[in-house]
This record gives C-alpha cells, sequence and structure tokens, in this order.
C-alpha cells in the first residue's frame, strides 16, 4: 500500500508541477503579427506544424495498443505466477489479488494517456506519440518476458 500511494503521490506531483513548467508567453500575450506579410519563402521556412486534436486517429490506435499491452501483461503476469515464478516489480500479494492488479493496469493506461494529454496540452506533440509508443513497448517486452521464463519445479 506504501508503495501504490508513493506512486500516486509522484503522478500528483507531476500533473501539478506541469502548470508551473509552462512559462512562455500565451497566445494573448505575444506581440502583434507585422502589417506587412514577409516573402513566400520566409514563410514556408517559418511556418508552425498544424496542430491536431488529442483525441485523432492516431492517438486512438496508440492508446488502444497501450490498453492492449498493458491487458497481455496482467495476463502474462498473472501466468507466471501460477507457474510459481515470483513478481519483480509489484509484491505478490498485490499481483494475487486480481482486482487490485487490474486496477493498477488499468491504472498505469490512464496515466499514460494522461501524460500524453499533458504533452499534447503543452504543444510537445512529438513527445504525446512517443509516450504511448514508448509504453506499448515496455509492457509488450515485460509481457514477452514473463511468458518466456520457465516453469519454477519446487
Amino acid at each position: 500500500m506504501r508503495k501504490l500511494r508513493t506512486a500516486f503521490l509522484l503522478v500528483l506531483a507531476t500533473i501539478s508541477g506541469g502548470a508551473k513548467v509552462h512559462a512562455q508567453a500565451t497566445p494573448s500575450e505575444a506581440p502583434p503579427p507585422p502589417l506587412a506579410a514577409p516573402p513566400a519563402s520566409q514563410n514556408q521556412a517559418t511556418e508552425r506544424p498544424q496542430r491536431h486534436r488529442f483525441w485523432d486517429k492516431e492517438n486512438d490506435w496508440l492508446f488502444a495498443g497501450v490498453g492492449a499491452s498493458r491487458t497481455l501483461d496482467y495476463f502474462s503476469t498473472l501466468n507466471m505466477r501460477r507457474r510459481g515464478d515470483q513478481e519483480i516489480l509489484l509484491t505478490n500479494a498485490i499481483v494475487d489479488n486480481h482486482a487490485e492488479f487490474a486496477a493498477i493496469e488499468a491504472a498505469g493506461t490512464g496515466a499514460s494517456i494522461g501524460v500524453s494529454y499533458l504533452f499534447h496540452h503543452y504543444g510537445h506533440h512529438r513527445l504525446e506519440r512517443w509516450t504511448s509508443i514508448v509504453h506499448f513497448g515496455l509492457a509488450t517486452s515485460g509481457a514477452a518476458r514473463n511468458y518466456s521464463l520457465k516453469t519454477v519445479h519446487r
């Protein structure tokens, strides 16, 4: 329970501290644009990349992938415990309590979506996508590792 509380406080501190990190001027504080338009060659070089909606098709697929990989990790960890091996990241008591372990996996997916939203909100769109890609890769590789472990014979 102490580890869960510590993790929750860490996520809460990260989320609440995120508003203080953004120290750039807001669009309302930005200076007005010049009256004369710059030449076309300069226009293309300084053009900002297009913004996208947070719940666009690519993010939908990425979030579904994170959810699927966390589900795979859930079942691979239960399979590993049934074969007699020990969990290394959480306690065995947490993993053996299926409802608590499922809630932790769901919270991990939600936290990933939340971090992606923070990146999106502050204009870090590449990091927004990479958060889900890295999470998907780590959860899938962890599940593959769980399935590849040998059964413990006692």
